[in-house]
């Protein structure tokens, strides 16, 4: 008998389907009817309506009778606030996150980069003031996207070949798009200032700030970003945000490990 050095991962169309479906509604600013939800997911129409009666029954897809379109179900929310509540980073992170945006004021939040090349907001906290960013827990946004994508770039993709690199960054949506070369100049620095800055090109007129965490490996995982327009951010100062974000950096990972 041989002996195996793996656990064979056997597919699952329909688990597939299912989670591809959720992500698409999920993605979708208003209801979608199930012919336009198959072309996009390229499925069987068929298919995509005995998933979505599935869905239905579980509560994680509503169907509007009237528009016969399919929108994401109030289910899911008990199931991302249950992994939200189990997650340690967001648990300790939390706190420190409030404590960042009373004392400077913008919309401060908490990232973890997931299996599937997206940021996921798994914590956050709002200043009391006119401009606030549209953002809930749950959130996703492309890797490469903002001050987080230029940390994700930085620690996570030094081997991927340049050509490949600008492929993914010319797929993104920004309202003032840098030019790839001065994006990659970026990317390098941060591997030595340890911090990146969006100065009005993901949303115009407002600077985002990310300071990543790193794994063992040297590898992002998780981020603090602050959110801020851009004239508020100046007045502060860059060095004094990012000095408290990284203090709070710090201190978070030092409780991770010691909790590990």
């Amino acid at each position: 008998m041989t002996a195996t050095t793996g656990t064979r991962r056997r597919q699952v169309p329909a688990v597939t389907r299912a989670i591809a479906i959720l992500r698409q509604l999920g993605r979708s600013t208003e209801p979608v009817g199930v012919n336009q939800l198959a072309r996009e997911l390229d499925l069987v129409p068929s298919t995509c309506l005995h998933i979505l009666r599935v869905l239905m029954d579980e509560g994680l897809v509503t169907f509007d009778q009237q528009s016969k379109r399919y929108t994401i179900g109030i289910g899911i929310l008990s199931i991302a606030r249950s992994a939200i509540q189990k997650n340690t980073f967001a648990s300790l992170i939390e706190p420190r996150l409030t404590e960042l945006s009373t004392n400077f004021g913008g919309t401060a939040i908490a990232t973890e980069l997931d299996t599937t090349d997206h940021m996921v907001v798994v914590a956050l906290s709002r200043a009391n003031q006119p401009f606030r960013l549209q953002v809930d827990l749950g959130s996703r946004f492309p890797a490469l996207i903002s001050a987080t994508g230029r940390c994700h770039a930085a620690f996570n993709l030094t081997d991927v070949a340049e050509g490949r690199l600008k492929a993914s960054f010319a797929k993104l949506h920004w309202d003032l798009p840098p030019d790839f070369p001065t994006w990659l100049s970026e990317v390098k620095r941060i591997r030595t200032d340890g911090f990146a800055v969006d100065r009005g090109n993901y949303i115009s007129g407002v600077t985002v700030l990310a300071v990543p965490f790193l794994d063992a490996g040297g590898r992002m995982t998780h981020s603090i970003v602050s959110v801020d327009i851009t004239e508020r951010i100046e007045q502060i100062g860059v060095s004094a945000l990012i000095s408290e974000m990284l203090r709070i950096r710090d201190n978070v990972s030092e409780l991770m490990i010691a909790g590990a």
